[in-house]
Formats: C-alpha cells, structure tokens, sequence
C-alpha cells in the first residue's frame, strides 16, 4: 500500500528551468499574480450540488479593487485559450473565484461565465512549482494529452482538466450496468504504466479525472492526471504505482476480474510502445527537459538514493545508482522501459 506521510517542499523555477519554459513560450507576462488574490477579505465555504464541503472557500475583495482584479483574471484567460486575442473577454464574466486551503500549493480557481449561453470555464492560478510544472510539461510531452498552462515569475496558470474526478466515478458511476469494465481496467493499467515510466507519483482517485468519450459502438475512457506536486519527489517505487493506492482498490478489484497476466502485459507494452513514439515525435524538447530536470534539485538525497534502489532492484539495473538527482532517474528510467519489456506484475 503506499501512503506519503508528509506534504512535500515547494522548490521554486530554476534559472535553467525559466530558460526552457521562455524559450518555449511559456513564461509570459501577467497582469495579476498570485500574491494579488491573496488581498481578498472575506470568504464562505463552497457547498457541492449534495450538501458536502467541498474543501473549497468562495473568496470575496474589497469592492475598489474587484473589477481590476476581475479585468485581470478575464486577460488571463483570453492569453491561456485565445492566445491573448481579448475581443473574446466582450461576453465573459468572474463569476466565481474559489481557493483551496487544504491543497499543496493553495491554488485559486477562477469560474468564467460566457453571458450570452451561460456556458462556463474553469482555470487556476497556483504558486509555481518546480515539481509541478516539470510534470505538466512531461504530461504534455510523453502523455496522449496536450496540457495548456503557463507561468509568470513566482505564478502558475493552469486549464481545467476535463472529467469525472476518481473517488466520485468510483462512488457514483463505477457500478452502472453500461460500464465496460474490460475497456475501463486496459485504460488503468496503461495509465498506471504512464505514470510509473516518468515518475509521477500520488496517484490516487482523488488526483485524477476519468474522462468518458462516446464511441460509434461503445464508450471510451481515459484516465487522466490533474495533480503534478508529486512528479519525481518520493523515495519508494510504489508511490509511482497508482495500483498500490488503497483508494484505487475497486479500480483494481475491476481489472482482476477482466483481465489475465497476460492481458495486462499486452497492454503494458502497448502503452510503452506510444509513449516511445511521442518521445521519438518531440525528442529535442524532451531531452532540452530532462538536461534542466538532471541539475535540479526538486527532491531530497534520501528519497534519490532511495528511489534509485527500488528501481535498480526493480530493472536489475545498476545504472540506476549513479543517478544523483530525480531529473536523471527520470532519464535512465525512460531509456530503460523503451528497450525493454515490462517487469513488474499487476497489481
């Protein structure tokens, strides 16, 4: 079972880092940072459709500041989803802005309201962290999803994400009649194998989002990250492995019941085999990535000595133990899973 026991350091962008994301366009002026919502002065707890806290506070400014910083936030979704084209800000809205006190970097999370159809948005404004934003970005790189987000000097921008969060899919959908249970339990493992062959830890239910997507005779799913505070930071291997995660049991119960040993290496291989060809497909920025990840320091020396144990053992590889950070554990260990098959049982 893996448990992490302790909220992890928030490590700040490296210089090396800020050179990556400017050369790649995604460092870009702000208006606002976060420091400036910070000014709010009063706040009440936001309640879900069913009665239940939802950890989130509804925050309220003073009223002389308030359309400026609302003018601010529109800007910043104009730049996240219109590349800063601001006649689309003419019908949108603040309708909301929430802050999550509970989370790892405190994030805010801006509600956009399209006037005209009532449609609506979603973005964040978080405190920008090294850990997180390596993850987005190798999201974007190594994953099947693309990630819009960008970062100002100590702020980071990030879309919604788009989905069912985990524990409410297994509180609420996971026993519906016209669940495919076979297509649902090969969509686990292949996200269990994303996450484990870059790092990224803390997978569990709550931390990412079950997209659902109609098919011309059947229903897809796609299992999605939306949190990246843990990308390379723990010791031990498990934390990288979202089936050891006590919450994603009925997730697991699901894929013993489908699925044969077999099966499951099949789709292991599959899952390594796309994720070799999105490396082969954007080889010069992942690797520009990882040479910044490998001088970062965006973990402890107890948890990459550590790690580089577990997943020396794990590959019978010994290279592992000269990796002095987590940016070249992450290097070695993609180097490792492309030319090789999967070693590891599920679950």
């Amino acid at each position: 079972m893996a448990i992490i026991s302790k909220k992890k350091n928030i490590y700040k962008i490296s210089a090396t880092l800020r050179d990556y994301l400017k050369r790649h366009d995604r460092e870009i002026k702000l208006p606002i940072n976060y420091k400036d919502l910070l000014r709010y002065d009063n706040s009440i707890a936001l309640i879900d459709q069913r009665g239940k806290d939802t950890f989130w506070e509804t925050v309220f400014y003073p009223q002389d500041e308030m359309k400026d910083i609302h003018h601010s936030v529109k800007t910043i979704y104009a730049i996240l989803k219109a590349d800063g084209d601001l006649s689309v800000m003419e019908h949108l809205f603040v309708d909301r802005i929430d802050l999550c006190i509970f989370g790892n970097t405190q994030p805010f999370r801006i509600r956009i309201v399209n006037r005209i159809n009532d449609n609506f948005d979603y973005f964040y404004i978080k405190n920008a962290d090294a850990s997180r934003v390596y993850g987005l970005e190798l999201e974007h790189l190594l994953s099947p999803n693309r990630i819009s987000y960008v970062v100002h000097e100590e702020t980071l921008i990030e879309e919604h994400i788009v989905g069912i969060p985990g524990d409410q899919f297994i509180k609420y959908h996971l026993n519906d009649e016209n669940l495919n249970q076979i297509r649902f339990a090969k969509e686990f493992v292949k996200f269990n194998e994303r996450c484990f062959v870059r790092l990224l830890g803390d997978m569990h239910s709550s931390n990412f989002v079950i997209d659902i997507t109609p098919d011309f005779e059947e229903v897809d799913y796609r299992l999605r990250a939306i949190d990246f505070d843990q990308q390379s930071y723990e010791g031990r291997k498990a934390i990288y492995l979202p089936q050891y995660f006590k919450q994603n049991n009925p997730l697991i119960e699901i894929g013993l019941k489908c699925m044969t040993p077999e099966t499951v290496k099949q789709y292991q291989k599959e899952e390594r085999s796309l994720i070799a060809h999105r490396y082969k497909a954007s080889k010069d920025k992942v690797n520009e990535l990882l040479a910044a990840m490998s001088t970062d320091n965006i973990s402890t020396p107890k948890n990459v000595k550590s790690l580089a144990k577990d997943l020396s053992k794990h590959y019978n590889n010994n290279d592992f133990l000269s990796c002095n950070t987590m940016g070249e554990l992450v290097r070695k260990s993609l180097e490792t899973v492309l030319n090789q098959k999967p070693t590891y049982q599920f679950p």
